[in-house]
């Protein structure tokens, strides 16, 4: 498995997040795939998700559609898990905050009728996934955001609470001791949940939830609440889904790429790597390259699936139900001493 400490790559904000890196690594380890990596065709029900909290996310996922649940509902309950789980420290409650101390979160989810529902720059609501479900049942809308969004949660019953835990607090802290007031990336705190999931109709539903960069400007918004960039399907052909730097990959409007790629007859793995290999193209002169860390995972319609990574270290769970639930390490195009 890919050694997700390869991610740190700013001195000044290196010792954060190790903890909860080196318990999801060993969290992981009993789940890891027997599957051969050449295989990558799951029967229906198929879930795939990123990172290691996508284990426990998968598994809550799989209950509720073996139950006779909709797919929508099987991704909010899934993802809600990481979202409501403090040690993981850039999904929902307890994610590391903003500059200014605050936690705020994005979310979206959309379904096979392509109907969407997102919410950015949302606070004080510990599952924004939830709440876009609502936007896309409940509005005619597709996106909410910031005060909107939270006075909409509440209209739908949801309870605002403190979001910054006592571990996140502290660490912010110690980063306006250390750090100069300027945009400063931390590669560790890019591990959005996206969750992609065909059901047993080989319908495709998705969802993507994240507290963002940590220690980002007040009002920013990445890739994750934006359809077509952090997530985006096409229930004729597949899906795609997002992690890492959501600057990049709005700048490519990469999910949507990676479907249309699919749409083509590009496999999942091929789709991935091809808008991997042209964000890097993009960046190679950018100043973002230093810290540059983009990731992929891609289902199509025949339950194929599959992830590719700008750098080493990306991993993503599947669950499907031949194999059950277990990791699998992402191909990619460079490592971290590139």
């Amino acid at each position: 498995m890919g050694d997700r400490r390869h991610f740190i790559k700013n001195a000044a904000l290196g010792t954060l997040g190790v903890s909860t890196l080196l318990s999801c690594k060993e969290e992981a380890k009993s789940a890891v795939s027997a599957v051969a990596t050449e295989e990558k065709t799951g029967k229906k029900p198929l879930i795939i998700s990123t990172w290691n909290h996508g284990l426990p996310a998968n598994e809550e996922a799989w209950k509720l559609l073996k139950s006779g649940k909709s797919g929508l509902d099987a991704i909010v309950a899934g993802v809600g898990i990481p979202e409501g789980d403090p040690k993981v420290r850039s999904v929902g409650y307890g994610g590391y905050p903003d500059r200014e101390g605050k936690v705020t979160l994005d979310a979206c989810i959309m379904d096979s009728n392509s109907d969407c529902g997102s919410v950015s720059f949302l606070q004080n609501i510990k599952h924004p996934i939830a709440v876009a479900q609502k936007v896309l049942e409940n509005t005619p809308h597709v996106m909410l955001t910031g005060a909107g969004a939270l006075q909409f949660a509440k209209e739908q019953g949801f309870k605002e609470e403190n979001l910054l835990t006592e571990a996140s607090e502290k660490d912010w802290k110690n980063w306006l001791e250390k750090s100069k007031y300027q945009p400063v990336i931390n590669i560790e705190n890019h591990d959005t949940i996206s969750m992609l999931v065909i059901d047993e109709n080989g319908d495709i539903t998705g969802g993507c939830t994240t507290s963002g960069a940590a220690w980002k400007m007040h009002g920013r918004v990445g890739d994750s609440p934006i359809i077509g960039a952090g997530l985006f399907l096409d229930n004729e052909v597949g899906a795609a889904a997002a992690t890492g730097l959501g600057e990049a990959v709005i700048r490519t409007a990469g999910s949507a790429m990676v479907v249309e790629l699919m749409r083509q007859g590009k496999s999942p793995d091929e789709a991935c790597k091809e808008i991997v290999e042209r964000i890097y193209d993009k960046h190679k002169n950018h100043k973002d390259m230093e810290y540059l860390q983009v990731g992929f995972i891609a289902v199509n319609k025949a339950g194929e699936y599959g992830g590719y990574s700008l750098r080493s270290g990306f991993n993503y769970a599947v669950y499907d139900e031949a194999h059950g639930n277990r990791m699998e390490d992402s191909k990619f195009k460079m490592t971290w001493d590139k």
